[in-house]
């Protein structure tokens, strides 16, 4: 079954600098993990009131299925991700695999 990994940014410390760091280097590192078959990234719209929500920014890694998803955090790429992601995650991170169960 097909699997994505996704990654919730909480809504950084210093908004600049995060997004220095996100262009920089980040989204090209998780490209590069091994099996990736989609990479999409987002930013999350504020709250209607100009507020922030809880969550700042998100991307997903598609992979064919659960097991080359595991395999590819466990990588020399991925040992080079991680590391990155928890450096810029200053409000907080979320990591999680999920089953996509409907695809377009």
């Amino acid at each position: 079954m097909p699997t994505k990994i996704t990654v919730i940014y909480d809504n950084p410390t210093d908004a600049a600098a995060f997004e220095e760091g996100y262009s920089a280097g980040q989204v090209e590192l998780a490209k590069k993990l091994p099996g990736v078959v989609r990479f999409e990234s987002s930013k999350v719209w504020p709250k209607e009131d100009g507020t922030p929500t809880p969550a700042y920014r998100m991307f997903d890694l598609y992979f064919d299925d659960y097991d080359t998803a595991s395999a590819a955090v466990a990588t020399a790429e991925a040992a080079e991700l991680f590391p990155s992601i928890f450096g810029l995650a200053t409000g907080g991170v979320r990591i999680l695999f999920s089953d996509i169960e409907e695809g377009a």
